[in-house]
């Protein structure tokens, strides 16, 4: 499957850099532009649309989440490409797929563009597709800590959880328990089940999933109709349950 990408990066030097390491070692790469700034950037999205953009975040006049931000609905993915590593926690709250340190390292960049070009093949293979989640039956009990004792769940009964900070919110179909666990805790206590971690915030029972959203990172609609989003870094391990 080729990937249609785009170079945004004001270093003319760096372009350069990048660009040849595509054309020798990511082959179904096809690179359809280049970009120097945001604005320029911007236009290019909007001529191109991608399905990769390269993007350095310090650029002149504003930087890569300027840029993002102007795109709210992009269905393309992102790979940062920066120098400066203090940068990683706002790029995942960005939803990106990907994020290389300059200089560049050519394996991290050939792991950068496969694991897009699995994403996007797999969104694709599913777009048309009847099919049944890769799941099996949620037989099993889990306990939750009351200040009075504890309350005990069917696993199956649970959508989804939520985290909030030291806190977990457990949603059922009529109601919402919170719990004095991480969310980090219920994953690893659900983990024998299709329980899937798609986001910093949602652990979801994928049985309860209902409709997948391409986007920014992609989103999930479970069964309630409720809809949550997916981080980019995240779809990878939420498409293999399909």
């Amino acid at each position: 499957m080729k990937l249609n990408a785009i170079i945004i990066e004001d270093e003319s030097n760096s372009r350069e850099i990048l660009r040849n390491y595509l054309a020798k070692y990511c082959p179904q790469v096809e690179l359809l532009g280049e970009a120097d700034s945001i604005q320029t950037g911007l236009e290019l999205v909007q001529s191109q649309e991608p399905d990769l953009v390269f993007l350095d975040v310090e650029m002149p006049f504003g930087n890569a989440f300027d840029l993002l931000e102007q795109l709210p609905d992009r269905t393309f993915e992102t790979v940062f490409v920066t120098a400066y590593d203090h940068y990683a926690k706002d790029a995942l709250n960005h939803h990106a797929a990907y994020y290389l340190m300059k200089p560049i390292n050519i394996d991290e960049l050939i792991k950068a563009v496969e694991y897009v070009q699995e994403v996007r093949q797999k969104e694709s293979s599913l777009a048309d597709a009847v099919l049944r989640p890769k799941t099996k039956a949620l037989n099993g009990k889990i306990t939750l800590p009351q200040q009075d004792g504890f309350e005990v769940l069917n696993v199956a009964d649970i959508l989804y959880c939520k985290a909030d900070d030291n806190y977990t919110e457990i949603y059922l179909e009529k109601k919402k328990i919170l719990v004095s666990k991480t969310l980090k805790y219920f994953e690893e206590a659900l983990e024998s089940y299709d329980f899937a971690r798609i986001h910093k915030s949602y652990l979801v029972n994928v049985n309860e999933v209902v409709k997948y959203r391409k986007g920014k990172g992609g989103s999930v609609v479970i069964s309630n109709g409720k809809e949550l989003l997916v981080s980019a870094s995240k779809k990878k391990d939420l498409l293999a349950y399909f």
